[in-house]
């Protein structure tokens, strides 16, 4: 494959070819400046309550200020468990002016997820919402937590906030019981600690760019969770490369405020850099605490008019099957970016009739601060691909000998740029990366001859039947055009006389749909070797925080009901 890069002759031409992450300081002089141009602006709403730029600047030095005073060494980690709330942006800020590093944790994780990341991130403090206390509570003793922040759901929502915490412990009843109560533990509660922060000196500390920002821990879906190491300049970049994609149609949107949508977790890192993209740019925050409640979603939006709208496809699909969807004002809606999952043509076309805007498909992943490849945000029509690379990102297609691959040819996709992480703490990086610098992303692709990449599917996903290869991506978008098929998933497993076959789980619409009927479907749209030999009908598949579906899950859920395959 050329390297001439022949995406760069796609860019719209107010979007340039390369952004310079070194133009800062630091990651705190970029906050530093948002919260100096938007002091006034409004940068988060929840449940009703507003907090500007403003606000959050005073909060964030608080809870700088009280850690500095908590005799922490500097460089440490400090981990933030909550969901969508309106102390999520100061905690995580705070956090990083400090002199601290983050690291952003699942707040669904059982006690063992939450272990690992808590020991293998060597954390000292947390910041927790009660809701999920207890399951701190179970592994506390076998970490190096030696403070804990204790925050209510309600915390920074004023006089509203006792209502909702009453309401989410007393009549939802959604804070299982804990106890943290013995001294050992340094509990402090949240409100006590923005309380004596503000009266505490702050000592800027000295930063730059090449410090640890993030260790963000990876969906876990093939094992363990890694924390990829994201430096201040893996951040900064990722920010600029998103902002300037978005700027052929942020650019026109002729709004005092630009309102973007916040189902997605803030913990995740596709939601972390639209927060810093959007804070770049002075956004509203719309913060959905929880985006399953889909009747409450759709009333929080019907609110306010939005403007942006990032989300996976299982959140889109989820939205477009209720009734009330279709009533909502989609008259201000200008992007909608679909992200951390295969985007499936069924609901691109759904949610274009339903909206009157195009969903555009791009791709990154933890490692590269979420920034990777887009489709040009102002294409009207939705291709399959996940776009083309960034600014300042290159991608080579490469084989299993690491030699690049012709176009239109499958090949596992390689990245560099000033986004991508340096490797995982405490793990050996050397096999992650090429002989030029390229990081192995797992991820089969081709790419054509303007520099659009399809993505076919996960290196450790493809399935080998009979020397063919098979990617559950593809079988999976055929199988949902099948109407009697609400979810389905697609793995491989050890076969007698193809080395695998293919085996698909399904979620059927209702009990009228048979396996017969499966496999007349998939006989009618694939080819011999790629339909499902095994099926099986399940009442859910099992998925990450944002949706993406856990194959691995499936693999050992198989081996568990067929320990003979083992």
């Amino acid at each position: 494959m050329t390297t001439d890069k022949p995406w760069l002759a796609q860019y719209p031409a107010n979007v340039p070819k390369t952004i310079n992450p070194d133009q800062y300081e630091s990651l705190i002089e970029l906050y530093e400046e948002c919260f100096d141009r938007f002091r006034m602006h409004p940068i988060t709403i929840c449940m009703g309550v507003t907090h500007t730029y403003g606000d959050v600047d005073k909060a964030s030095l608080a809870i700088a200020a009280w850690l500095q005073a908590q005799d922490i060494p500097k460089g440490s980690v400090v981990a933030v468990m909550m969901p969508n709330v309106p102390q999520y942006l100061p905690t995580m800020i705070g956090i990083l002016r400090a002199g601290y590093v983050c690291t952003p944790i699942n707040p669904l994780y059982t006690g063992r997820e939450l272990r690992h990341q808590l020991n293998d991130s060597g954390a000292q403090v947390i910041f927790v919402v009660d809701n999920f206390a207890q399951a701190l509570e179970q592994v506390i003793e076998e970490t190096n937590i030696k403070r804990i922040v204790l925050s209510k759901m309600g915390d920074m929502m004023g006089l509203k906030g006792i209502l909702v915490n009453t309401v989410i412990r007393q009549v939802k009843r959604l804070v299982p019981k804990y106890n943290l109560n013995d001294p050992k533990y340094n509990v402090t509660k949240f409100p006590d600690v923005l309380k004596k922060g503000k009266n505490l000196p702050f000592q800027a500390p000295k930063t730059s760019l090449q410090q640890k920002a993030i260790l963000q821990y990876t969906g876990g879906t093939t094992g363990l969770s890694k924390g990829a190491i994201l430096t201040q300049r893996n951040v900064v970049a990722a920010a600029m490369q998103s902002e300037a994609w978005y700027r052929p149609v942020t650019s026109d949107i002729n709004e005092v405020y630009i309102n973007m949508v916040m189902a997605l977790p803030l913990y995740h890192i596709f939601a972390f850099m639209l927060s810093l993209l959007g804070m770049r740019s002075g956004y509203t925050f719309i913060l959905i605490p929880n985006p399953r409640d889909m009747p409450g979603f759709i009333k929080t939006l019907s609110k306010q008019p939005f403007h942006i709208f990032p989300a996976v496809n299982t959140l889109f699909k989820g939205l477009l099957d209720q009734p009330t969807f279709k009533n909502l004002d989609f008259s201000a809606l200008r992007i909608s970016q679909a992200g951390g999952m295969a985007a499936t043509e069924q609901t691109a076309a759904r949610w274009l009739e339903a909206t009157g805007c195009p969903m555009v498909e791009g791709w990154g992943m933890t490692e590269g601060v979420a920034a990777g490849t887009a489709n040009v945000i102002t294409d009207r029509k939705f291709n399959g691909t996940i776009g083309i690379p960034v600014p300042s990102v290159d991608v080579i297609v490469v084989d299993d000998n690491g030699e690049t691959v012709g176009l239109n040819q499958s090949g596992e996709m390689c990245i560099k740029g000033p986004n991508i992480t340096s490797g995982y703490l405490n793990k050996d990086n050397t096999n992650d990366f090429t002989k030029g610098g390229y990081f192995r992303t797992g991820d089969i692709i081709s790419m054509d001859e303007k520099g659009y990449i399809t993505l076919l599917d996960r290196k450790k996903d493809m399935i080998l039947v009979s020397g063919f290869n098979v990617f559950p991506n593809e079988i999976e978008s055929v199988m949902l055009d099948y109407k009697g098929i609400i979810d389905c998933a697609v793995i491989g497993i050890p076969d007698d006389h193809q080395g695998e076959a293919v085996k698909i789980y399904i979620v059927p619409a209702d009990n009228n749909v048979t396996k017969s009927d499966i496999k007349e479907f998939a006989l009618d749209n694939l080819t011999g070797y790629k339909c499902p030999r095994h099926i099986e009908f399940v009442s859910e598949l099992p998925k990450s925080n944002v949706g993406k579906i856990l194959r691995q899950k499936l693999r050992e859920k198989h081996m568990s009901d067929h320990p003979q395959t083992l």
